[in-house]
């Protein structure tokens, strides 16, 4: 046995495996499919894994009974107790990484943006934990944000380990949340268009082998390992009367003001939070105190909400009972987030649709009675639209998760009606909002890292035609006599930027031969740095006009000149290649027509 392993040492057989596969992946699309599979696979052991270790810590709440949401009755000193130490031990963690100065961890949605889809492998274990300690002590959060940060950073890394292509990886970033949010829900289209929707940031028929496979086997996992919930099934009302239609837009609106309500909220709290507390490590123990306080009340705001989700869609509460559940998850959802702790609103957003629905359906039964679980199963989709984005996701996994296929165009309506209220009114989603309240600019998961990282250094020429600012017009005319440069960058002694004079106005018989090329400098305070992006550049060539503009350093020396053509040239390059690779075309294998039998050729 050391001899074999001394001898695969030697002949550095791990490398030569993965440069294997590398050339198997770059040159055979099948193989970038058994990735993604072999993502799906490992995202669903985590699921699975995450999952129990959260089952273990809610029996510190309720001995013997696996979800807490679901309970009916809590033990007082508990549910007050366990949140605060939980809160305590998450704060202490927290610290810890601060003095570390640990980088903040990167986001599926952020990584496939801006990074090309690298994730860091080891501040995903750090948000899965600390997801898993949130969830586990009560705090009213989703366990999503760590099943697709494992998912995707698991992913992430296989890509790199293999040195993919920049489109590769970023698929495979995708293929790895779509696995984690498919095993979660046991929603598989809902997890595959989760993928497209929000972290590939594009749908194409070539994208669809390598996500549907990391879903479905991912789902499997989550099915062996007994990590799914058993299946739910909501009645389907008979009939839809024609008066649905409408109420069902207004459902909609309604579930989008609510969304944008919780969103602002979540921001507001995390401020108060911060005024009232100044040692950062006692917030959230302070928020698993007022958590606990309010699963006195009731222990369904407790965890995710995905049991209580489950109860309330079988058996509908009331209006009165539904308003007081919904005010009292919304505060809960609304303190665990303000207080610091890890997770996500997919979970919670879900819950608070159905019960939406069902204050909604009470409204509106004095003057047009409607199917109450139409209204709670609408709710649900239009409510984690507003929140999460992806109407077309939202809308499967309600239809996957309450098998009522029959209010597909219902839920549908609904969905819409959300999506595009939050987009004219807010313009943000859950996670994009949390992006602007950083100053990201970042609106999906479509590529946009490139513009950032190609700057003005990259893209400048450094060779100019440069003549110091006093150089009389007669004498620069006759150093320029035979090649004349489109564009002069005026210079000082000390090499400082004076300006640029084009050469039209230089010839022109207008300029004196005796005075300075000062005279005829335009552009004197318009220039480039090098560590502008691309797209700051587009815009400073829109705002001044200019055809060109010099790049200069932080003391003014000129440093080189960049034309308008060159960066808008560059521009369309890229974006055309950004477009082939959402569109799939990369992965598309053309192969020729065969000849024709009479040999006249191959067909056109």
């Amino acid at each position: 046995m050391t001899a074999l392993l001394e001898h695969l040492r030697s002949h550095n057989t791990p490398a030569r495996l993965l440069a294997a596969l590398r050339a198997l992946v770059r040159t055979d699309f099948l193989w970038l499919v058994f990735l993604a599979a072999l993502s799906g696979v490992l995202a669903g052991l985590c699921v699975a894994a995450m999952t129990q270790a959260t089952l273990l810590a809610h029996h510190l709440i309720a001995p013997g009974i696996g979800r807490l949401s679901g309970l009916a009755t809590v033990s007082p000193w508990r549910v007050l107790c366990v949140p605060v130490a939980g809160g305590l031990l998450l704060g202490w963690w927290q610290r810890r990484l601060n003095q570390q100065k640990r980088r903040r961890p990167v986001d599926p949605i952020e990584a496939n943006a801006l990074h090309g889809g690298r994730m860091s492998l080891a501040d995903s274990l750090v948000v899965a934990g600390q997801t898993v300690l949130s969830n586990g002590c009560g705090a009213s959060l989703g366990l999503e944000a760590g099943f697709s940060q494992m998912g995707s950073a698991i992913a992430s890394r296989i890509g790199r380990l293999l040195r993919l292509h920049r489109a590769d990886v970023r698929l495979l970033v995708g293929c790895g949340a779509a696995g984690a949010i498919g095993a979660a829900f046991d929603a598989p289209l809902a997890g595959a268009f989760y993928a497209f929707e929000l972290i590939i940031g594009s749908y194409a028929f070539t994208l669809l082998a390598p996500v549907a496979s990391a879903t479905l086997c991912a789902l499997a996992v989550a099915r062996l390992t007994g990590a799914s919930l058993p299946a739910v099934t909501v009645a389907s009302p008979d009939t839809i009367p024609p008066l649905a239609w409408p109420l069902l837009i207004i459902l909609g609106i309604a579930c989008a003001h609510a969304g944008i309500v919780l969103m602002k909220s979540a921001a507001r709290a995390e401020t108060l939070f911060r005024q009232l507390l100044k040692q950062d490590w006692l917030r959230p123990a302070l928020g698993g105190l007022l958590v606990g306080g309010l699963a006195l009340i009731s222990p369904s705001v407790l965890s995710s909400g995905h049991m209580a989700m489950r109860a309330r869609l079988v058996s509908p509460p009331g209006m009165e009972l539904a308003l007081e559940l919904l005010c009292l998850k919304v505060l809960a959802t609304v303190l665990s987030i303000g207080a610091g702790f890890r997770g996500g609103l997919f979970f919670a957003s879900l819950y608070l649709g159905v019960l939406v629905g069902a204050v909604f359906a009470g409204l509106i039964a004095p003057f047009a009675p409607l199917p109450l679980s139409l209204c709670t199963v609408a709710g649900m989709g239009a409510l984690a639209t507003a929140v999460i984005g992806a109407p077309l996701t939202m809308i499967l996994l309600a239809l996957e998760t309450t098998h009522s296929v029959g209010m597909t165009a219902s839920v549908a309506l609904a969905a819409i009606a959300a999506s595009l209220t939050v987009r004219r009114s807010f313009g943000y989603t859950f996670a994009t909002w949390r992006f602007h309240l950083r100053g990201e600019n970042i609106r999906s998961g479509v590529d946009v890292g490139w513009l950032r990282a190609l700057t003005v250094a990259h893209m400048m020429r450094t060779e100019t035609d440069s003549l110091p600012a006093d150089e009389r017009v007669e004498t620069a005319r006759t150093a320029l006599a035979g090649r004349m440069p489109r564009h002069i960058v005026l210079h000082d002694a000390h090499n400082h930027y004076q300006g640029m004079v084009d050469t039209t106005r230089l010839m022109s018989i207008n300029a004196v031969p005796e005075h300075p090329l000062s005279s005829l400098a335009e552009a004197r305070f318009e220039t480039l740095s090098p560590e502008t992006c691309m797209a700051d550049a587009v815009a400073a060539f829109e705002r001044t006009g200019r055809p060109a503009l010099a790049v200069v350093d932080g003391t003014g020396r000129v440093l080189g000149l960049l034309s308008e053509r060159y960066v808008l040239r560059r521009h369309a390059e890229e974006l055309e290649r950004i477009r082939r690779d959402l569109a799939g075309e990369k992965h598309i294998r053309y192969t020729p027509a065969p000849r024709s039998g009479t040999g006249s050729g191959p067909h056109p």
